[in-house]
């Protein structure tokens, strides 16, 4: 019989989601799919591939292992739009883990991840004005109403960022107990951050040929000196953490300060961009009030 997941980590993008994902893989009695990002019900390309497809990613799960997966694709409204829908015909009682972070860090982690991947290529006071992707994707209460709205705020749980730095292990326990582990799940402090956005080379098909072809690299590390070799990966490396002028930051708290008083009132505290990090790290935050609209468990 095929299993299907029991929880996903839907997002945010560039908030430890792999983090998260690869401590809970270490878990006893945890499967996590490999690759950690199927993207099955967001992108069209994979979702052709059919269910089975999908299933298979789970078919080395032990009988009673709790199943997840994580993709972040799965919060970027309003750019795979048909996620909620083949999520309810498919996974209706999965439970999702979605993880925030402050929007302006989140925006500009995401910036430096599309600059490496040469999606954008502008500075970053430009790609704000260019780019909507980087303000959607940190609009955390336009990516929730639609998986409230269908599943029920019961089948959503909020994890900070922040506070996952401060308290991983108890953060840790918060996630395990939500998805029903019976274990006692220990957070491995050993484990590195993955995906450290500063540490990334920007993308080069010639260059990752003549770095990782074996008998090229051989031959770069014998006859050219690491110094040269040094001066040369200067070129692809982001050297300094791109900077948003003031009046953008002004444009974008006033935008996401009306996101996040809505997140708050659902958190039953009050939220903006100032006090973000501060609140987010005091204490466990669950939800509290979310409008009954969003319990019509209708698509």
């Amino acid at each position: 019989m095929s299993k299907y997941p029991d929880f996903m980590i839907i997002g945010g993008m560039k908030c430890a989601t792999s983090t998260l994902h690869e401590q809970l893989a270490l878990q006893p009695g945890i499967f996590m799919s490999e690759p950690k990002e199927p993207y099955f019900f967001s992108n069209d390309e994979v979702y052709i591939k059919g269910i089975e497809w999908y299933l298979s990613l789970f078919k080395e799960a032990s009988e009673n292992d709790l199943c997840g997966e994580s993709s972040t694709h799965y919060t970027k409204l309003p750019t795979y739009p048909q996620t909620i829908k083949r999520l309810n015909q498919h996974c209706p009682n999965a439970k999702f883990i979605y993880v925030m972070r402050h929007p302006i860090d989140r925006l500009i982690s995401q910036y430096i991840h599309e600059w490496t991947m040469r999606v954008i290529s502008v500075d970053i006071n430009s790609a704000v004005d260019q780019h909507q992707e980087l303000i959607d994707y940190s609009r955390y209460t336009m990516q929730l109403e639609p998986y409230f709205e269908t599943f029920g705020s019961d089948q959503v749980l909020p994890v900070f960022f922040e506070r996952m730095l401060t308290s991983p292990q108890e953060e840790l326990e918060r996630v395990c107990e939500f998805i029903g582990y019976s274990g006692q799940p220990q957070w491995d402090f050993e484990l590195d951050a993955k995906n450290v956005s500063t540490q990334r080379l920007r993308k080069s098909a010639w260059r990752d040929l003549l770095t990782e072809t074996p008998g090229l690299r051989e031959l770069r590390r014998w006859f050219i000196p690491k110094s040269f070799r040094d001066w040369v990966k200067d070129f692809w490396t982001m050297k300094q953490k791109p900077k948003l002028a003031p009046e953008n930051i002004e444009k974008l708290e006033a935008i996401f300060d009306q996101d996040l008083a809505k997140l708050g009132s659902w958190l039953g505290i009050e939220l903006n961009c100032k006090n973000f990090k501060t609140m987010v790290k005091e204490s466990e935050r669950n939800w509290v009030s979310v409008p009954q609209k969003f319990f019509s468990n209708s698509v």
